[in-house]
């Protein structure tokens, strides 16, 4: 895709979401491909929890140093069981991580140099902070067993963790009421995959690829 002149508006960004084991990330690399700017919050929220990550202070005393692993990092199989069963627990984290992903976020968006923003954002919702920084959303469906599946094909995960998971999430039918587009991902190989993000990519950009 051409970039605009200088001094041309920056391109309407596009909030990008879907459940666990959805293809969500998969749709994220294809439209880098097609010269999107991904901003991607699991991963900005993986550095803040990694060793000598920003939120890891906050963490330790929230939390205490039994969900610090050896290596500094954020325990993550500890922390999710401890969010599977309480609720409390996982707001308090979440308001820990949410700012400082917010800030890094920003940051990260405002290196697009014109292109597109893509912010790949899994808890993107009606009243959420995000809907109102995207002009568009994007969201990636598929059945709850092809989601189960998927995840359940990870390493740490199980069937059972994952339809958890699952439950804890926003519904699909919520989700898919936020969207402008909805690619159902059941079935789909990777190009089939691609020709959906490459069509809805003219369509949004305006240009790419033909």
């Amino acid at each position: 895709m051409d970039r605009p002149a200088p001094g041309a508006a920056a391109p309407p960004a596009i909030g990008l979401t879907g459940g666990i084991g959805s293809g969500k990330s998969t749709v994220a690399g294809l439209l880098v491909e097609l010269g999107a700017h991904l901003v991607d919050t699991d991963a900005i929220a993986r550095s803040l929890t990694a060793p000598g990550g920003a939120a890891m202070p906050a963490v330790a005393q929230a939390f205490g140093a039994d969900f610090v692993a050896a290596d500094g990092a954020l325990d993550r199989t500890r922390m999710r069981a401890l969010a599977f069963a309480d609720p409390g627990a996982k707001a308090r984290l979440e308001a820990i991580l949410h700012p400082l992903i917010g800030a890094e976020a920003q940051r990260q968006a405002a290196l697009a140099a014109g292109r597109p923003v893509v912010f790949d954002v899994p808890l993107l919702t009606p009243g959420s902070a995000w809907r109102a920084r995207v002009a568009r959303v994007l969201v990636v469906d598929c059945h709850e067993d092809t989601q189960a599946a998927r995840v359940a094909a990870r390493p740490g995960w199980d069937e059972a963790m994952a339809r958890t998971v699952i439950a804890q999430q926003i519904p699909r039918a919520q989700r898919r009421a936020l969207a402008d587009a909805v690619i159902h991902n059941d079935g789909l190989t990777l190009d089939a995959l691609r020709a959906e993000v490459q069509a809805l990519w003219r369509l949004w950009s305006g240009g790419g690829p033909p």
